[in-house]
């Protein structure tokens, strides 16, 4: 059993951390639907509870499920024996999810970062008593496990134990399973609660102010290229100041992953992740091949016409998410930014609008930016028994409405995967992206409709910029991966080289029309998902084109379709991406398939060609 983790980037805000701006007031999540206060009793007694039940857990099955296998009741005993380490992962997500949504709404807490390491060690220790579990269960004859597996009741977990069964492979003597777990707090989730900790303690400086990332990362979009250019500077200053500490987080991260590689026998550096991701590493080679072969019909394009739009040559790099010139520009208050999302969703299927709605009405989301909170934007599942909950760092701007629509869209499929249970519910990342970027695209389409013409070029220009960041973007973050993996097997790398690597990819995937002068060497450094997901970020692109695939077929036969759709969310993660897709005439292993989605986003580039920006 893995020890669950919480997603990276992702109390009233003060005024001087909030913005200027009049945004209605901002929820805060209500974490009491777990647990009521840090030193709340019925924290510490699920803890001694999940202690005890995973110690008992081992007393009446370790070393048993090869006999309970040639049993004549065998699907009744395995099915007992799953039924039992549901229950208790579901136990541990709810504990570990607590403490991981307290620790996310201020990092920089003393109490809440010993509340969380301790929730940490815990969990870990307990479940030692559990990694025999699904090792006992792979030393099964295959025969054996699948008749077993094709009666009731075990019949119902049988696409967990598929799950497992791909592991089979690259697991190793229980020892060494039990010693890479028991470190893991010392190792790596030391390392990463380290890089959430500097990240939220750093504050950067514009004029006689000081403000943490989330917000200087909003000036990026200020209209006034001033402003953009000190947000730039300020970051590029900060992040510099600190480099050595991110360089070294991620020096040790990556030689980590190549130990635990290595030990495994992965043979690509990327293959763990395609393996969580029940996805084929022919299937990444080609989407990632697909849109590095699109740049110049894509980002290359785009850049070009928007620094012909600035009456530039060249845009800097601060000016690369920039509001178009005398664009129609507007916030939007928080009781908008709702009823635009549920909307848009309730166009689509009212009972998309109603789980949705829970998440405003029940206090599910956090949405004020404030000092030491964690940036970006997540929705965490927690655990089935219970319900998700969302963080977004809320300022007004369209970006942050689209956030919004993405998060929730994660949060309707992890509401509709519930049912499949703690063990099933949990969905690769690359279908996990599709809910999130289909709500995304629903919210869009819904502004567009609603929109002049001034401000659908501003709104068309923004959604192509998103898709970039999400599909170009993504692919050449996956690409410095792929490099700065690659070089630390020959050894420790300097922040100097790490930053060479990353430039290498930056100026292919964005292009001549964007100068990446001084400073943008550091932006590596704050990326969370380097650190806390290695090679996640191609879940990103994937769930785009995906999605842009998706909502072509919904726009030809929109009758049926949200059927369909739902039954693919709610499926969670017990069906392949193939079968998942196959309802929609769509398959990944197609190369064809990846065209799709891009040539969505060109036909948006023509459309912008097509308007004149006065």
């Amino acid at each position: 059993m893995a020890l669950p983790n919480m997603p990276a980037p992702v109390f009233a805000a003060s005024a001087a951390v909030a913005g200027s701006a009049d945004l209605g007031a901002l929820p805060e999540w209500k974490l009491s639907d777990l647990y009521e206060s840090m030193d709340s009793p019925d924290f510490a007694d699920d803890v001694a509870r999940a202690i005890a039940d995973c110690k008992a857990f081992a007393a009446k099955y370790q070393g048993k499920l090869a006999g309970f296998a040639a049993a004549p009741d065998a699907s009744a005993k395995l099915a007992d024996a799953v039924r039992d380490y549901e229950a208790i992962d579901d136990l541990l997500g709810k504990i570990i999810s607590y403490a991981g949504l307290l620790y996310a709404a201020d990092t920089s807490d003393p109490a809440r970062m010993k509340f969380y390491g301790d929730a940490q060690e815990k969990i870990t220790d307990a479940t030692s008593d559990l990694l025999f579990f699904t090792l006992e269960l792979n030393r099964i004859d295959d025969a054996v496990l699948d008749r077993a597996a094709a009666q009731q009741p075990l019949a119902h977990w049988k696409p967990w134990l598929e799950d497992i069964r791909r592991e089979k492979p690259y697991q190793l003597d229980d020892k060494i399973e039990q010693l890479f777990h028991e470190k893991s707090v010392t190792g790596r989730n030391a390392w990463n609660r380290l890089f959430d900790e500097t990240l939220a303690g750093l504050r950067f400086t514009i004029g006689d102010q000081q403000m943490p990332l989330t917000q200087v990362q909003n000036l990026m979009q200020d209209p006034k290229e001033d402003v953009r250019k000190q947000a730039a500077e300020s970051v590029a200053r900060t992040l510099g100041e600190n480099l050595r500490t991110f360089a070294l987080i991620t020096n040790t991260l990556a030689n980590d992953k190549e130990i635990s590689d290595r030990w495994r026998g992965f043979d690509d550096i990327a293959d763990s992740r395609h393996l969580s991701n029940r996805v084929e590493r022919e299937v990444v080679d080609a989407m990632v091949s697909a849109v590095q072969a699109a740049h110049p019909r894509l980002s290359h394009r785009y850049y070009k016409l928007k620094a012909k739009w600035f009456g530039k040559d060249q845009l800097e790099h601060w000016d690369r998410n920039a509001p178009l010139p005398n664009a129609a520009n507007r916030e939007y208050r928080w009781d908008e930014a709702r009823d635009i999302v549920l909307g848009a969703y309730g166009n689509f299927a009212p009972s998309m609008a109603t789980i949705a709605r829970r998440f405003f009405d029940e206090g599910w989301i956090d949405a004020p930016v404030r000092l030491g909170k964690q940036s970006g934007a997540f929705a965490h599942p927690t655990t089935p028994s219970a319900h998700p909950y969302v963080l977004v760092n809320y300022l007004g701007k369209p970006r942050d409405v689209m956030t919004l629509a993405h998060e929730l869209g994660h949060g309707v499929h992890q509401v509709l995967a519930a049912p499949n249970g703690p063990l099933m519910a949990p969905t690769p990342l690359t279908l996990a992206e599709t809910a999130s970027v289909f709500g995304e695209m629903l919210t869009f389409r819904a502004l567009l409709r609603s929109s002049g013409p001034d401000q659908r070029r501003t709104l068309l220009a923004s959604k192509v910029e998103d898709m970039l960041n999400t599909v170009v973007r993504q692919i050449a973050f996956y690409s410095f991966e792929r490099k700065l993996h690659t070089e630390r097997r020959k050894g420790e790398l300097t922040a100097e080289q790490i930053s060479d690597i990353w430039m290498s990819v930056q100026g292919d995937s964005l292009g001549p029309s964007i100068r990446l002068g001084p400073g943008y060497e550091t932006c590596w450094a704050y990326i969370p998902h380097f650190i806390h997901s290695p090679f996640y970020v191609y879940a990103y692109a994937f769930g785009d084109c995906l999605v842009n695939s998706l909502y072509g077929v919904y726009e030809k036969a929109a009758d049926g379709f949200a059927e369909k759709y739902f039954a693919m969310l709610s499926a969670g993660g017990t069906k392949h991406h193939s079968e998942l897709l196959a309802p929609f005439g769509l398959d990944a292993r197609d190369p064809a398939f990846w065209q799709i989605g891009l040539n969505m986003i060109e036909g948006m580039i023509a459309e912008l060609e097509g308007m004149e920006v006065v």
